[in-house]
């Protein structure tokens, strides 16, 4: 009986912060995000990528005024500015990295690293993202709460 309690508890804690977790993480706004192609990695080639992992390829609209929302991608991403320029925030410890890329630049994003990026000029931004390591089954972004590091976004 006792143990049976202590499950029931233990259930109901962990329902609880996994809804909290979900009820925190940020919503991107303005975003269109399109699949483009996603494959397992199966070669032995000379990339340091892990078997059996996927690589995906997206490409992602966001309109002026419009951001990613707070999010992490599980094997990092390469990111190639198609159109239009933004501004990516990161959490790094307690601080936070603003940087700015335009069209034609490409910048990377570490695995599990937390950003945001808005759009902060007038016209929509593409990117064009290749998502290397992606586990299979799961999806290469992580919507992430808000850090608190950066004040305002």
């Amino acid at each position: 009986m006792k143990s049976k309690m202590v499950w029931g508890l233990l259930i109901g804690v962990l329902s609880a912060a996994l809804c909290v977790g979900i009820a925190l993480a940020t919503n991107p706004v303005g975003l269109v995000n399109v699949p483009l192609a996603r494959g397992t990695q199966v070669s032995d080639g000379t990339l340091p990528l892990q078997s059996g992992t996927d690589v995906a390829m997206a490409e992602i609209t966001v309109q002026p005024g419009g951001s990613s929302g707070w999010h992490s991608h599980p094997g990092g991403a390469i990111i190639i500015v198609k159109q239009g320029s933004l501004t990516v925030y990161r959490s790094i410890g307690s601080q936070c990295r603003a940087s700015t890329h335009d069209a034609g630049e490409t910048f990377f994003e570490r695995p599990g690293e937390v950003d945001q990026v808005v759009n902060t000029g007038t016209t929509p931004y593409i990117l064009l993202v290749t998502f290397p390591r992606v586990p299979q089954g799961v999806s290469p972004r992580t919507d992430e709460p808000d850090p608190g590091t950066c004040p305002g976004l």
